[in-house]
């Protein structure tokens, strides 16, 4: 089945509706630059605590689903069917821990970022330092060099420019209103961008199926979507899977085996959704705790959806133009996509551009623009903010906020430049697929960041030798395994796969499990022989010592919540000339003598990572976190019922599908 159109952008129509989508992004962005209070590092870096449930949802939703998803899990769906999916529904239950059970311990352990998180739960400098190298790094590998591959992708596709002139553009639009903003900034025009994806990802779908005749008809057409030239000795390469329409695979022989798919989808995420900086600066930006699992609530609502706007279009574009999307023939995938490892990447970008009419096309492209400038936009708000406060300002203590807001706005474009050259390497890695590139990656560095959290917060023996050196060790067989695939690609569909046999036999949903209990067991044994924290230490940082407004609290909760409502909230960065980190004022009591400190006691300091608590007298501001986590009885009761019916409407779809 063929369908002919005008490829690309080209007329009036559409071209008037991208300008006036840029007009309304940027003109929501540059709004932000009015309000009062936008020049302190807590305005800048947490949008003032002040955001409402829906924008907190939107955010989180346009954070995770950007332009690499409309990409590359529609080019999964073409590729290998839904099994995928699994990816964005067990994440809603991780959404909900988010809300429920996370969030509530960052405020009341009064932070700005998660390395600092950790820093506060265990008391060494070493290991924030350490979680904020890696999250850049991850920030890099992944969720930037695939945000601008996937974006790149689409604009050369729909305007014909070179890759990298697509990247300056993209680059140009982002940093703009991202780096002047801030989060206020990202956060609204996410909310207006997470709108345009949902109805112009509608739009698609609606009119995908009404081509092929229906959801009836996709089953028996995709199973026949075949490419015409294929190589001779592929004798089952480039054909459709069998259980293509199954979310459970075989546990051997599947593309993605049920079991890993499963734990990793679950277990394997929690770092992503509940201890990464991206997802949680959201909720931490919310103006109180029924706020934030408010957005949890709405962000895993809107995840039911990538099956229908993205998995299935993704399979219908497979049917569409199966020589382009399910082309074999390293030749053919060279001509058609510039990469002879496979093509089914496009499939989403072609579906818009060949089957759209005039005016839709235009539509679908803001919608893309959308999806990538929420995914940029995120990421670097999120890096800057990790750079800056855990990373300079260890090494300028005494910064100013002046200081701290140039260089988080600053530190943008060097992500851009590390991001750009990493490109190349997404566009070859995992058969070209580039959703699963993501998924390996994040999972061989990131998993193990959720087991760390995990027992951090669960487990008051946790210790900070025990925390440093399992991540460490767990990273170090993570990255062991990454380079091993870099040095060894998968051989193309049809050759001999010559690679080392744990390579080739341990699938790395499989290995990722391996990975996260080796670390799980070296953080516990070596925790278990190094001293712990006293409960003092662990006040208002773990679950069971974590900070709590009660019913006793009703009347205080009251005045407070009037205060807060009725009268500019104090900022706490003019409390102190340093810019507390969230809820907390650091006192510089004893600074002058931490400056004193001979040169053998600082290398004691950097070897062995813990802090002298003496020298730090902090004070949490204990009616601004009781203020933020006070729900009233109705609240409680409406979000647990609504988390509850999610619950199960995951179960029934993962059922249905299975």
């Amino acid at each position: 089945m063929a369908v002919t159109g005008e490829p690309g952008i080209q007329h009036w129509a559409d071209i008037l509706i991208i300008v006036v989508y840029f007009i309304i992004v940027l003109g929501v962005g540059l709004w932000t630059l009015v309000r009062p209070h936008r020049g302190n590092v807590e305005n800048y870096f947490l949008a003032g605590r002040n955001m409402p449930w829906f924008a907190v949802g939107a955010s989180l939703f346009s954070s995770n689903i950007g332009s690499e998803h409309f990409v590359g899990l529609a080019g999964a769906g073409a590729a290998a069917g839904i099994a995928l999916i699994l990816f964005e529904w067990f994440p809603i239950f991780l959404i909900l821990l988010l809300g429920w059970v996370f969030i509530p311990v960052y405020v009341s352990a009064g932070v700005y970022t998660l390395p600092e998180y950790i820093e506060r739960r265990h008391g060494g400098h070493r290991i924030r330092l350490y979680l904020s190298c890696v999250s850049i790094v991850l920030y890099v590998l992944t969720k930037l060099a695939s945000s601008m591959f996937a974006g790149s992708l689409f604009i050369q596709m729909a305007l014909q420019w070179n890759t990298y002139l697509s990247l300056a553009v993209l680059l140009a639009i982002t940093t703009l209103y991202t780096m002047l903003g801030g989060l206020t900034a990202v956060m609204y025009t996410d909310t207006f961008q997470t709108v345009v994806m949902v109805i112009g990802s509608t739009v698609v779908m609606i009119l995908s199926f009404i081509k092929i005749g229906g959801y009836a008809n996709l089953e028996r057409l995709y199973f026949n979507a075949v490419a015409s030239v294929r190589s001779d000795n592929a004798s089952t390469c480039g054909l459709p899977r069998a259980d293509a329409f199954h979310v459970f695979q075989d546990a051997v022989t599947g593309d993605q085996p049920w079991p890993g798919l499963v734990l990793q989808a679950s277990l394997g995420c929690l770092w992503y959704w509940c201890c990464d900086q991206v997802i949680v600066q959201r909720s931490l930006a919310a103006r109180s705790l029924t706020h934030a699992k408010g957005g949890s609530m709405l962000a895993g609502s809107l995840k039911i959806l990538p099956l229908f706007l993205l998995i299935f279009p993704g399979m219908i574009s497979r049917i569409l133009y199966p020589d382009d999307v399910a082309c074999v023939d390293p030749k053919v995938c060279q001509t058609v996509c510039d990469n002879p490892a496979g093509c089914s990447n496009i499939a989403y970008p072609k579906l818009v551009l060949e089957l759209l009419p005039v005016g839709a096309r235009g539509l679908l492209m803001a919608v893309m623009l959308s999806a990538i400038m929420s995914s940029l936009t995120s990421i670097f708000n999120s890096a800057s903010t990790v750079f800056t406060m855990d990373i300079w300002r260890r090494v300028r203590p005494n910064a100013a906020q002046r200081e701290l807001l140039i260089v988080g706005r600053l530190f943008v474009l060097v992500m851009c430049v590390l991001a750009i050259l990493w490109v190349p390497m997404v566009k070859a890695f995992q058969g070209g697929r580039l959703f699963s590139y993501m998924v390996a990656v994040e999972g061989y560095i990131g998993s193990p960041l959720g087991v760390l959290f995990l027992l951090s917060i669960f487990w008051r023996r946790t210790t900070e030798a025990g925390a440093f050196f399992g991540l460490v060790l767990g990273h170090l067989l993570g990255v062991s395994r990454l380079v091993v695939e870099l040095v060894y690609p998968a051989p193309p569909c049809g050759e001999m796969d010559t690679r080392p046999h744990f390579l080739s036999r341990l699938h790395f949903t499989y290995f990722v499990q391996i990975q996260l209990l080796f670390t799980g067991v070296m953080i516990v044994a070596i925790s278990v022989c190094t001293k712990p924290r006293s409960p003092h230490q662990l006040e208002g940082v773990t679950w069971w010592t974590k900070i709590t407004a009660t019913a006793d609290d009703d009347n205080d909760m009251e005045m407070s919540e009037s205060y807060s409502h009725n009268t500019r909230k104090p900022q706490l960065s003019e409390i102190a000339k340093d810019p507390p980190l969230l809820l907390r004022v650091e006192s510089r009591v004893g600074a002058r003598t931490s400056y004193a400190r001979t040169v053998l006691e600082r290398i004691k300091m950097a070897v062995c990572g813990v802090t002298d608590d003496s020298q730090a007298d902090e004070k949490i501001v204990v009616e601004h976190i009781k203020t933020f986590l006070y729900q009233t009885s109705t609240a409680k009761n409406v979000l647990n019922a609504s988390a509850i019916a999610l619950v199960v409407a995951v179960a029934f779809l993962t059922g249905f599908y299975h």
